[in-house]
């Protein structure tokens, strides 16, 4: 079915919708560690630094946190928001691993162009990996086809017959097709000369075995075309296609074409189908058919070739030969307006058979995009709204140079069936149905996380497996021995083995697993952090240094982008009441190093006052080299860096009179 051949009535109707060549082409946040609960906690950095950024301030430490901040919650969104401005606001300041998240990020949220520029940056930046292999290797990596990272095998069923056999439908433990062999009425299809298509149904086994070909029934069948069905999950409502026929008649358009039209039945309490209706935004002048149902049966997925330019203004026109639509179930026989789902998925060609599987993917065919040959099968998300995602076609040897239509999937079970006229020359006639079952190949993603100074084992830290889109699909604490274990990952799959625990910096490795069953055993380090004071405010907002013109204590518009978090964290949490402490080094003469730490100390108070701060909340004192964080007092030789651990502005928080660190680290440069 290559081409279109024919110019009967009938064609309009089987070529576009019925015979094989129209066809069907989390959010989890990161589990945090438990934190020991301490009297400040409440202090939210995010959301002080959100709204140092809100008050004008920029810097690049502040979006290289914001950004880490919901990358390492798996929010992408937000993460591909605040790398995007660190990377365009500060390119200069931007190390190699953040063009990394970066590119993860914006491959999440399906940016996968500015993704890819992103991917060649960081190559550029960091030379040969894997990542970056991978990359070269296949630059469309990041849209990777849903079935490509999975090996899996196809086989004809049992119940194909030497003529045209499609469109499979679960129905219980069995499946429901449509056939033009043993069907109803005595009429031949004038195009393939072949039965009329009925409805049938096939036990179906535990490994996609096929049998035992029956008739559904004889209400819902009758002498003209029935095909494409869904069912509710209880069994007893069906939609399906048929011709525009019932009781007993025939409609036909202006052009005398017996379009075809979708019906639904119940299933009555003795377990016999009954009350066909015909769909209510049907017509005789356009087509309709091969329904699928949303998750939740609200919405009916469908094909049409509505032309928009009928008496009924509702109607939204198809872009091509055919598109999907859906329609909202109200329930009571009530239905809403066909809402076309629009240029991101409707080509100028042909698109039908929809399939929504239990993990909420749209499969669909078309030969509207680039494939393999003929009609090749998609996959896309979709949201509530009807919104789609990128569009993926899903491989060989699913998709052939034939037609290739017709796929449902249960992905939990690695288990599905579709439609191909690959075996044959004679289109549709050949149309068989095939049963695709995934390998058992796989690997056991294990290892360890340490302590990336000590070497140690880290116990009850928290590792996430995500897969090639940054979607969590594993999560685990480790053991008493610091490891962990996915043993049922894919082969030949891409995926990032995260691991965090309270008091050290997040790690991840990007591994490709082998084309094998393997057990991989990784070695994640963890840098420690420094835990900051109870009552230190400047370390909980990891406030940089603040820098001073030398031999002067007026505040530089530098010191004002890490002023500016003391001053949000101040607005947001009115009850807190600050000590500001000032710390030279000891260079210089001690009395000199007092007054201009005390001039400086000042400065930094008058400016959080002219903000608006209150300044009974503020007080602030000078102690020049007083208190030495290290051994480098007069005349004991040191170097700039060891100095420099001496010169900070500490900014305590004095509620309830606690007990003031003197030995906070925050540094001032002279």
């Amino acid at each position: 079915m290559k081409a279109i051949k024919n110019s009967s009535k009938l064609l309009l109707i089987t070529l576009a919708f019925l015979c094989a060549g129209v066809m069907f082409s989390q959010e989890k946040k990161i589990k945090k560690a438990d934190k020991e609960f301490d009297r400040f906690a409440y202090i939210d950095a995010r959301d002080i630094y959100l709204k140092v950024v809100e008050d004008g301030y920029a810097s690049a430490q502040i979006f290289k946190k914001l950004g880490d901040t919901y990358y390492w919650n798996s929010d992408y969104d937000n993460a591909s928001k605040w790398y995007g401005r660190l990377i365009d606001t500060f390119p200069s300041e931007v190390e190699a691993q953040y063009y990394l998240r970066a590119a993860q990020s914006y491959k999440s949220v399906n940016n996968y162009e500015r993704s890819d520029k992103l991917m060649e940056t960081y190559s550029a930046m960091t030379g040969d990996n894997l990542v970056i292999r991978n990359f070269k290797e296949n630059k469309s990596y990041l849209s990777v086809i849903a079935f490509l990272s999975k090996k899996y095998e196809l086989e004809k069923t049992s119940i194909s017959s030497p003529t045209s056999d499609f469109g499979s439908a679960y129905y219980g433990d069995k499946i429901v097709f449509a056939s033009a062999q043993g069907t109803t009425g005595s009429r031949t299809s004038d195009w393939t000369n072949q039965p009329y298509l009925d409805l049938f149904t096939a036990d179906k086994d535990s490994l996609g075995e096929l049998s035992n070909k029956t008739p559904l029934s004889n209400v819902i069948n009758t002498e003209y075309h029935e095909s494409s069905a869904v069912f509710t999950k209880d069994g007893k409502t069906i939609y399906f296609t048929r011709n525009n026929f019932i009781k007993g008649k025939a409609g036909k358009d202006k052009e005398k074409t017996i379009r075809l039209k979708l019906y639904t039945a119940t299933k009555g309490d003795d377990g016999n189908w009954g009350d066909v209706k015909e769909l209510p935004f049907n017509s005789k002048e356009y087509s309709t058919a091969h329904p699928a149902l949303s998750l939740d049966e609200k919405k009916l997925y469908f094909a049409s070739d509505m032309p928009g330019n009928l008496k009924d203004s509702n109607l939204q026109p198809t872009l091509g030969m055919s598109d999907l639509y859906f329609v909202e179930i109200k329930g009571d026989g009530l239905y809403g307006d066909p809402v076309n789902l629009g240029p991101s998925i409707n080509t100028e060609a042909r698109e039908s058979y929809p399939f929504i599987s239990k993990n909420g993917n749209l499969y669909f065919a078309t030969d509207g995009r680039p494939g393999l040959g003929g009609f090749d099968i998609y996959s896309t998300t979709i949201n509530d709204e009807g919104s789609v995602g990128e569009i993926k076609n899903i491989g060989i040897p699913a998709n052939s140079n034939q037609d290739d239509f017709a796929i449902i999937i249960d992905e939990d079970k690695n288990l599905g069936f579709l439609t191909s006229n690959r075996d044959g020359e004679q289109g549709s006639v050949n149309d068989d149905i095939y049963r695709i079952q995934f390998s058992k190949c796989k690997v056991d993603i294990a290892g360890v996380v340490v302590d990336k100074k000590t070497g140690l084992i880290i116990p009850g830290a928290t590792v996430l497996l995500l897969d090639d889109t940054n979607t969590e699909i594993g999560n685990q604490i480790t053991n008493e021995k610091g490891e962990f274990s996915f043993p049922d990952s894919e082969c030949e799959s891409q995926y990032t083995v995260r691991a965090s625990k309270t008091g050290y910096e997040p790690n991840e490795e990007i591994i490709t697993t082998p084309n094998k069953v393997e057990k991989l055993n990784l070695r994640i380090p963890l840098t420690p952090i420094d835990p900051c004071p109870e009552n230190d405010l400047g370390c909980r907002l990891d406030l940089q240094p603040i820098y001073f013109d030398f031999d002067k204590s007026f505040i530089t518009s530098k010191a004002e982008e890490e002023l500016a978090k003391i001053l949000s964290a101040m607005r947001e949490y009115p009850e807190l009441i600050i000590h500001i402490e000032s710390h030279t080094d000891s260079r210089g003469s001690f009395k000199y190093n007092e007054a201009l730490s005390d001039r400086r100390a000042q400065s930094t108070r008058q400016w959080l006052i002219s903000k608006g701060i209150d300044a009974n909340r503020l007080t602030a004192k000078g102690y020049g080299e007083n208190r030495l964080t290290n051994e480098c007092s007069d005349g004991v030789p040191c170097s700039d860096s060891k100095h420099d651990l001496n010169r900070r502005s500490v900014f305590l928080i004095q509620n309830g009179n606690e007990k003031i660190d003197n030995n906070a680290n925050q540094r001032v440069r002279n």
